[in-house]
């Protein structure tokens, strides 16, 4: 058996203590997550990171930094998420942007209304722990990421 996580990227933007968070129904439940999906074939990590706020919020957005690099497993090996998490600013909303339809609602929310929402859970552990990140101040350059086009044998 060939295992093969999942490729995800997610965008933090936070503005005046709030953050920028999606409200989308999964297996019949509102749960709360970052701007996020997963990484297209042929697409770089920070297209992906662009392409999947202006899909999920209705915003350009433009990445500034790489807050890290996170490993997401359950006890199902289908289930494993590699998530790239970007922390960076919004540009412009887009005019007449029609939202993906898995998103309820776009919300600004504080650290403790996401924590401790009554009515929606963050989707998974990765949420809090890229708002932990961002708050502790890691930045890892983007020139880290590198893209390359490999001719296999």
């Amino acid at each position: 058996m060939v295992w093969k996580p999942r490729v995800v990227v997610a965008s933090i933007i936070e503005q005046d203590n709030r953050y920028l968070m999606v409200e989308e129904e999964i297996r019949g439940q509102m749960l709360l997550n970052q701007p996020a999906g997963h990484l297209e074939y042929g697409e770089t990590l920070l297209d992906a990171t662009r392409r999947e706020t202006l899909e999920e919020t209705g915003y350009h957005y433009e990445p500034e930094a790489l807050l890290g690099i996170l490993l997401g497993q359950s006890e199902d090996p289908d289930r494993v998420y590699l998530r790239f998490t970007f922390c960076g600013k919004l540009l412009k909303k887009a005019e007449n942007y029609q939202l993906d339809p898995d998103i309820a609602a776009v919300h600004w929310l504080t650290e403790d209304e996401i924590s401790n929402s009554p009515h929606m859970t963050p989707r998974n552990d990765l949420v809090l722990e890229s708002i932990r990140l961002y708050k502790q101040g890691v930045r890892l350059p983007l020139n880290c990421l590198h893209n390359l086009t490999l001719e296999l044998q």
